[in-house]
């Protein structure tokens, strides 16, 4: 099936083909499902094979890729595809699709080319990732190496995966689901990744916390807990009503508050941003 007979390329694509919020398992896989769909399409041409997408919570990483991972009973294999949702939140959407676009450039060499060995990330698997408009990095920014055992990337402006994910992102595709526990590591991760090619779409490259008020009084990163962020500053440490009691008890927190009103606790001489002002927060 070409690009231009697919349903997903046609533009057939919404909300209402993943499942209600009262069934939050499908509604999860079933939007994850149809973002690997429509990459495979748009930047693969479709030929990836199916595989077994899952979500881990594996430290220190975003995601990764485990080649033939799965069997089911009649003997046949599938690759796994695995996402951390720690990160989901405190991340830019583009960003949670740039890694699963990352994996499946390794998914891409397993079934297409020579993988590197263990972990090494070789000179094929970052062409195949320029190709669709990545750059690999080590330090997932410009400078950084393109090849070895630990890579990130960052997007290429005016690439092919920055343009797809505009498309995705505008009919109505949203992850549903976040996890309200994001580690402190998840929340630096957050506050540390500003893709700057990002500033004019994508909502400025804003995290689904910094969006959604509602979500940012249920999320708790710890005993500090966390509140809205964006893709440059963001708060650290912000407490709900039932908490405040509990984190002024803490001898090695401070206070601190903005000009538009959130109030945080931190560790003592923070230097933080309000992601709704962009005003520093204050020591009280």
């Amino acid at each position: 099936m070409s690009n231009a007979d697919s349903p997903v390329a046609a533009g057939i694509i919404s909300a209402s083909v993943v499942s209600p919020s009262s069934f939050p398992t499908q509604q999860t896989y079933g939007e994850l499902q149809l973002a690997y769909d429509f990459f495979n399409e748009s930047l693969f041409d479709g030929k990836l094979p199916s595989c077994l997408i899952t979500l881990q919570r594996e430290k220190r990483t975003c995601g990764y890729f485990s080649a033939k991972r799965f069997v089911n009973t009649r003997g046949e294999m599938t690759d796994e595809i695995a996402m951390n949702p720690a990160y989901f939140a405190v991340v830019p959407i583009v960003e949670t699709m740039q890694t699963l676009v990352h994996e499946m450039c390794h998914l891409w060499q397993h079934h297409f080319g020579t993988p590197g060995r263990g972990r090494y990330h070789n000179e094929q698997w970052a062409a195949r990732m320029e190709g669709v408009g990545l750059m690999p990095s080590s330090t997932g920014q410009p400078g950084g190496k393109r090849t070895g055992d630990h890579m990130a990337d960052y997007a290429i402006e005016g690439g092919r995966f920055l343009k797809a994910c505009a498309d995705l992102v505008t009919r109505a595709f949203t992850l549903s689901w976040y996890d309200r526990y994001p580690a402190a590591e998840h929340v630096r991760f957050g506050l540390a990744s500003h893709a700057t090619t990002l500033a004019a779409t994508f909502g400025g490259g804003a995290t689904p916390l910094a969006a959604s008020a509602a979500m940012a009084i249920m999320m708790q990163g710890g005993a500090a807990g966390v509140a809205g962020m964006g893709s440059v500053g963001g708060v650290i440490g912000a407490v709900g009503a039932g908490d405040t009691a509990a984190a002024a008890n803490k001898s090695n927190r401070a206070k601190y508050a903005c000009a538009c009103g959130f109030q945080v606790w931190g560790k003592p001489g923070l230097k933080i941003l309000c992601a709704e002002c962009m005003a520093p927060f204050e020591p009280q």
